[in-house]
């Protein structure tokens, strides 16, 4: 890369060149100034035909789903503008782009020692349209399957009330085509093609680091309900989500940005206004902690032998719990310790093929979950508040309590703690707020 048109960090404007799509096949077009084209395709397997009464409704999610994807590539240069030649956004619609841009990238721009402030500013175009009009969408709800136990939890409330979902995942993860195909639901498993121009990039030296894959998924969801007809897409996330993982000059740092309820709010009232007024984008579990999911998941054994929440592991599949689960990473240690409090250890060390709990070689995993020394993990992981109520638990269990980072723990870090801040049951109480539509209510309940 010895030209600025061709090394990203060196360009002067990152282009929304165009989209298009056909054939079950949304194609996404970017460029660096006049360096080569960076083209990303989505795949609707089996894909319908498109009602003309939706027509206005799928361009208007296949736009956002330009302006969203291109996340992925900005950031390998974050040039100083952004050029949208598809026509400029509505100005509550570049509000939510440059909402997501700045704070789906506050972990990568942490670790890249970027300041994104004042940088991402997308151009606007007129204000909002009038709502959006019903489109008399089929009932029925698109559930994300990420292979771990939230979206599990999702799924077994909407059977409970008989309510019709398809389970849909996007790309070819083993591990999460063999969970949706544990639940019984229709299945629906979409394609992600990223543009092999990025990994030379990557390759040549450009910024790399974490995107709000949560927020492409989302959108590429919106237009998945249109197209092949589905009146809610419900999400797993849960309150703890929106919890910052840290503090960096001056400005919160949340791995799990476009999981939580800000960037929630803003997409549920974009489809309405954009998409569709009949068409939810929510997340079902938003009232709970993740304490609260894991103690329902813990009733859900069908699903303890297939299941993982594992970052390092979950594109596997195999028999034993080595192959799903890998006993290192801080999502191991954190559904561990999230789900000892409410399952038999024989149990929780079956499902793990190992004890995590008296491991001395794991202190430093759970001692940054426990925000002990340490800020909590860039990682999909509970409160450190959740996590040291769930080892104060354990530390009065005599099935636990001998065990090494347990009895640690209470030697050395209980006494140095708030003891009325350590009481399990806050954590086990809904929360008030969730954006979950009226017919779908009753799953809420089925959660109680």
């Amino acid at each position: 890369m010895s030209t600025a048109v061709n090394d990203p960090k060196q360009a002067h404007a990152f282009r929304f060149v165009r989209r298009a799509y056909a054939d079950g096949v949304a194609e996404l077009v970017y460029a660096f100034d006049d360096g080569p084209e960076l083209v990303e395709r989505i795949g609707f397997p089996a894909a319908p035909a498109l009602p003309p009464q939706r027509q206005a409704a799928f361009d208007a999610a296949l736009d956002l789903l330009h302006l969203v994807a291109g996340i992925s590539y900005y950031k390998a240069g974050v040039p100083p503008a952004l050029r949208v030649e598809t026509g400029a956004p509505s100005a509550d619609t570049a509000e939510l782009l440059d909402a997501l841009y700045l704070h789906g990238l506050g972990e990568f721009a942490y670790h890249n020692r970027l300041d994104l402030r004042g940088r991402i500013a997308f151009p606007r175009g007129a204000d909002a349209p009038a709502p959006a009009p019903a489109l008399g969408l089929p009932a029925r709800t698109l559930v994300p399957i990420g292979g771990g136990k939230d979206s599990l939890v999702s799924v077994e409330s909407l059977k409970a009330i008989g309510a019709e979902a398809t389970a849909v995942w996007i790309g070819n993860s083993p591990l999460i085509a063999a969970c949706a195909a544990r639940t019984g639901l229709p299945t629906l498993n979409l394609t992600r093609e990223l543009s092999p121009v990025l990994f030379e990039y990557n390759r040549a030296g450009a910024w790399n680091g974490h995107i709000p894959v949560t927020a492409i998924n989302s959108a590429i969801l919106v237009v998945a309900a249109v197209l092949y007809g589905h009146d809610g897409i419900a999400f797993s996330n849960e309150r703890s989500a929106s919890s910052a993982t840290l503090e960096y000059d001056g400005q919160a740092v949340n791995h799990q940005w476009s999981k939580g309820y800000a960037f929630e709010r803003l997409l549920h009232a974009w489809v309405h206004v954009h998409v569709a007024a009949d068409l939810a984008y929510f997340s079902l579990l938003r009232p709970f902690s993740e304490l609260a999911v894991t103690q329902r998941f813990a009733r859900l054994s069908r699903y303890f032998e297939v299941f993982s929440s594992c970052n390092r592991n979950f594109r596997l599949l195999g028999p034993r719990p080595a192959d799903r689960w890998c006993g290192q990473c801080p999502k191991c240690h954190f559904v561990f310790l999230a789900l000892a409090p409410f399952l038999p250890k024989i149990t929780l060390v079956g499902i793990f093929g190992r004890n995590l709990l008296d491991d001395e070689a794991q202190t430093a995993g759970f001692d940054a979950l426990l925000e002990y020394r340490e800020h909590k993990p860039f990682e999909c992981v509970g409160e450190g508040g959740e996590s040291r109520a769930a080892m104060h638990v354990l530390a009065q269990r005599p099935e636990w309590r001998e065990d090494a980072i347990v009895a640690r723990y209470a030697r050395e870090i209980a006494p140095q703690l708030d003891a009325t801040a350590l009481d399990l049951a806050p954590w086990l109480a809904p929360a008030d707020e969730d954006q979950v539509p009226q017919r779908l209510r009753g799953a809420l309940r089925a959660l109680a």
